[in-house]
């Protein structure tokens, strides 16, 4: 069996800032991060990514790497493993995965903004340009990082602009219940397609939606295995394999929520060029109509890939070889 585990650091675009995956934190020059990294895994050709994100998975990508480490060690010996942490987890049900040989192409991953209001009110001339030429009628807006005032007049901008375009608004929990309600209640309903995870406890969120009417989503919940239930305003389950884990447990609740008659949301973690492709054809598999929420590309001021298809090893930094040496 060829093993191999590789670290990558990617420079971003512009930074990410872990503050953001925390409930009630705000946007903050000391919680900038420049850099992406990750891992990249290697079993008989078919490749993973193990890429912890800070602010939001519960472990460090040190942990992640000394538990990939282990698994390797255990494979080369033919020994069964059990990842524990969900982005180990994750990487290797990809790498050790045999996905069916032709999916479905999903729609365009949903456009994501994120920013400073007034920056993306700047800009609204390029964004129309932009979303003229590739016939954008859907798009996720950060919300729970500024002043209401203008996160809620950057929304009345966007709806006035372009007449067609529904809203996915997305404050990660940042909001106490008596904050979500007043900015549900100044928002046009009939153009938000759904709100993920208005507040931190989803009691609150499916308070939040049972008295405005703005339809919800379900993430953080998911990943963090807290408890949800199905709600009427409850339109959706967004999955994030990197913070859920297994594929197993993703697919669970992609059943669940065919069960229920919730659409499914495949979303990334800021994930490279490589976890991107492999989420996207996870989107594929489980949720062909939905666009997915893989619009992360724009961060990563270079990718891995090569024109082959396949990593540049000579960019990475190997941590593992098939033989079981360490470097």
């Amino acid at each position: 069996m060829r093993l191999a585990l590789y670290r990558y650091r990617l420079p971003l675009t512009r930074p990410l800032m872990p503050g953001d995956a925390q409930p009630g934190k705000r946007e903050g020059p000391t919680q900038k991060s420049p850099i992406r990294e990750g891992l990249l895994l290697e079993i008989d050709g078919q490749w993973g990514e193990i890429a912890p994100l800070p602010g939001f998975s519960r472990e460090s990508l040190d942990e992640a790497e000394a538990e990939s480490l282990a698994c390797l060690e255990a494979l080369a010996r033919g020994r069964a493993i059990a990842p524990r942490l969900p982005s180990v987890s994750f990487g290797f049900d990809c790498a050790l995965r045999r996905s069916p040989p032709a999916v479905a192409t999903p729609p365009e991953p949903c456009p994501l903004l994120q920013g400073p209001p007034l920056e993306l009110l700047a800009g609204l001339d390029d964004l129309a340009r932009a979303w003229e030429t590739a016939a954008v009628r859907k798009a996720k807006l950060k919300v729970a990082r500024h002043a209401t005032q203008d996160e809620l007049a950057l929304i009345r901008r966007l709806t006035e602009r372009f007449p067609a375009l529904m809203l996915v608004l997305d404050a990660n929990g940042g909001w106490s219940r008596a904050q979500a309600l007043a900015f549900c209640s100044r928002l046009p309903v009939g153009r938000i397609d759904y709100l993920e995870d208005p507040c931190a406890d989803f009691a609150d969120s499916a308070a939040v939606a049972a008295a405005s009417g703005v339809p919800i989503a379900v993430d953080e919940p998911l990943a963090r295995g807290l408890p949800w239930h199905p709600v009427p305003q409850l339109a959706a389950l967004v999955i994030k394999p990197t913070l859920v884990g297994s594929l197993a447990r993703c697919e669970a609740l992609v059943r669940e929520a065919r069960r229920l008659g919730l659409r499914t949301v495949v979303s990334s973690s800021f994930e490279s060029d490589l976890g991107l492709g492999l989420l996207d054809r996870l989107a594929a598999e489980w949720a062909p109509d939905e666009p997915p929420g893989l619009d992360t590309r724009r961060w990563l001021a270079k990718g891995l890939l090569a024109p082959d298809g396949l990593p540049e090893r000579d960019a990475l930094i190997r941590l593992h070889r098939s033989d079981g040496h360490h470097e």
